[in-house]
């Protein structure tokens, strides 16, 4: 086989971002309804866990069907992979068709807020600081991928940082913005719609809208083709 032929690439059709949300099964409102009447939060929690490590349809749908007895609000279609956990997660607002990937972890806070978008994936071994975290439509974050919302302020110096207060500030992640493999985004930033960070990237700062950003700490690379950003910038 020639170099060229190795390095060759091929384009095919994405899964999660066209998929037609599925009808929900008739019996997961209903079941969730008598699981939140039948359990206290700890009781559900404890029966998640009887169910987190499975990969057949029972497994998959009893984790679909207890995220939705706890959450705040969750749409249909939802998607738990194996050994995906939470915290707090009766403050999360979750959309429709939004997929959750194996080991991932959402972790909210008693009094915060976490709004997960319709559409949206969550790829495996994802960590959401979910404390104050708005999420759009059509978000992709790659496997291993961080948003962290809060930092220890170091206030005094003469104690043990991580005895020092925690703040917490707000991360807004905008309509179809894809985040990359192994990327951290961190407290307080806001990445515009359809921005596209790269793999890897350390995100300290906002990012506009269709901007390509990537590297540590991320810098601006150029506008997405086609864009209205882009079109602005060729006709300067």
């Amino acid at each position: 086989m020639s170099a060229k032929a190795k390095q060759a690439s091929r384009v095919v059709a994405a899964v999660h971002g066209r998929k037609t949300l599925a009808p929900e099964l008739e019996f997961v409102p209903g079941l969730a309804d008598a699981l939140r009447e039948a359990y206290d939060v700890k009781g559900l929690v404890e029966l998640y866990q009887r169910f987190s490590a499975g990969d057949g349809f029972i497994d998959a749908t009893m984790r679909r069907t207890i995220w939705r007895a706890l959450a705040l609000r969750c749409g249909p279609g939802l998607q738990v992979g194996v050994n995906a956990g939470f915290k707090h997660i009766e403050t999360f607002d979750i959309g429709a068709g939004v997929f959750i990937g194996s080991q991932a972890i959402v972790q909210g806070r008693f009094d915060g807020t976490c709004i997960i978008g319709d559409n949206t994936w969550i790829g495996p071994q994802v960590f959401l600081d979910a404390r104050d975290l708005v999420i759009g439509e059509c978000v992709g974050f790659g496997p291993g991928s961080k948003v962290l919302g809060s930092e220890h302020n170091g206030i005094p110096a003469d104690v043990p940082i991580i005895r020092t207060d925690l703040e917490i500030r707000p991360v807004r992640i905008g309509d179809w913005v894809d985040i990359g493999t192994n990327a951290t985004i961190l407290p307080g930033v806001t990445i515009g719609k359809g921005a596209i960070i790269g793999a890897g990237a350390v995100v300290t700062e906002d990012v506009p809208p269709f901007a390509i950003v990537a590297g540590v700490p991320a810098k601006f690379l150029r506008w997405r083709p086609e864009s209205e950003a882009a079109r602005s910038a060729e006709g300067k």
